[in-house]
């Protein structure tokens, strides 16, 4: 018997404040490790109405001026007019920064007093900056390996900043968030039963000055210059029976930290997959590379793609789990949900054969402490909005499938009993 169901995902834009909070901490990241690859960065950064708080453990021989970042960022973002009750110009910065702990430090730490030490005594001897447990996640049902509702989320999301930004139309103000439902049969989708924009906008558009007309002129627009452009190269379209819902409430001019405050890290599953796939409680923004929570969890991504990437199975979840000052996972877990074109116990002894997941050897094999310097003082930043994952505009790591025609080749052995 076939089973229908909606799935629904969400976005935001780079105004929501959360999302303002996220920019900020992965400014201040990106920032200290172009000068400093070493530095230990934990970020949290707090807005609300009129103010920034810049808070945390920062450990680092490099010297920035956070108020100066948090000023330029938020700017950047689209808060400069004081008038809509946040701006960079006028908003209050506090700095509250200690530094890392050192019984944090210490297993982090070891390798770096060892350097005769050969490579793979250097890998093991860094241990992971924290327990936990990271979850990955990668299906066939978009281009780039993500599930179609989260993806279309982010589309929304970012084309909604783009017409804002290049002036087309000029009345959006910087906050906004979208939402998604995908209509699925046995598991594929197979349309889109709703679609949802609130965004930020001024009190009135040009003449217009009705609540009511204000609103059709948006729904219209959004419509029009939002929402279909970016169904251009997708399958599955909206058609007569979708919903199209703009601002609900019927205006929404109090937006940003102004109508709500925000929070670094409170966004981890816009940062992920939406909720399609599991997640492990850790927040990205703001931490260096040596925190698991971030470098592992685009580990797991990485050996989740290239599972379906090299055509192994449909949709792929993997976790991974570390202790405190111990290199090597305490667990390792593939799942593929009956989509897998071999065991998945097979698929787990690949994975441990041919991924890095040490993580000494994440950071090393993604470059993740020294990305900042190579790209202008500008990386963690660029994920901080609109998604860590399935990022087809920017040149992310993990997003490779180098490892698919090794994969590949591996299973193909595996099923006709050549020992790999």
């Amino acid at each position: 018997m076939s089973r229908r169901y909606l799935f629904t995902s969400e976005s935001v834009t780079e105004g929501h404040p959360d999302k303002i909070c996220d920019q900020i901490s992965d400014t201040i990241l990106d920032t200290l490790l172009s000068l400093d690859p070493k530095s230990r960065v934990a970020a949290e950064v707090v807005v609300n109405t009129g103010l920034v708080l810049i808070t945390g453990e920062i450990s680092s021989k490099a010297h920035v001026n956070y108020v100066e970042l948090a000023r330029k960022k938020i700017a950047e973002i689209g808060y400069t007019d004081a008038t809509n009750g946040f701006s960079a110009s006028s908003c209050a910065v506090l700095v509250a920064l200690d530094e890392q702990s050192p019984d944090i430090a210490q297993g982090v730490d070891q390798a770096h007093e060892t350097r005769e030490q050969t490579s793979e005594e250097e890998l093991d001897a860094i241990g992971a900056g924290d327990q936990g447990l990271m979850f990955g996640f990668a299906c066939d049902e978009t281009p780039e390996l993500m599930p179609l509702p989260i993806s279309l989320a982010h589309r929304i999301s970012r084309k909604l900043a783009a017409v804002r930004k290049t002036g087309q139309l000029p009345y959006l103000r910087p906050d906004g968030k979208t939402q998604v439902t995908v209509i699925y049969e046995d598991g594929r989708p197979i349309g889109i039963d709703t679609i949802l924009v609130s965004t930020q906008h001024t009190p009135t558009i040009d003449d217009i000055t009705e609540q009511a007309a204000v609103q059709a002129k948006i729904k219209e627009d959004l419509w029009a210059l939002v929402v279909q452009p970016i169904f251009s190269d997708i399958s599955v379209q909206p058609d007569e029976r979708t919903r199209f819902l703009v601002n609900p409430t019927g205006k929404f001019v109090i937006g940003g930290p102004q109508g709500d405050s925000g929070l670094t890290g409170r966004k981890i599953i816009v940062d992920t997959y939406g909720g399609y796939s599991r997640h492990g409680g850790g927040a990205f923004s703001g931490k260096d590379p040596t925190k698991v929570d971030r470098s592992a969890a685009y580990a797991c991504r990485y050996v989740a793609k290239n599972i379906v990437a090299a055509g192994l199975a449909e949709k792929c979840e993997v976790q991974l789990s570390y202790a405190i000052g111990v290199a090597r996972p305490v667990s390792i877990m593939v799942e593929t949900f009956g989509t897998g074109k071999i065991d998945d116990d097979r698929l787990l002894d690949l994975v441990k054969q041919h991924f890095e997941l040490r993580p000494a050897g994440i950071i090393r094999m993604f470059g993740l402490c020294n990305l900042p310097g190579e790209r202008d003082g500008r990386f963690y930043q660029e994920v901080a909005a609109y998604g860590h994952f399935g990022r087809t505009d920017l040149e992310l790591p993990w997003e490779q499938t180098d490892k698919a025609d090794v994969l590949k080749e591996a299973a193909s052995q595996l099923l006709s009993g050549v020992t790999v």
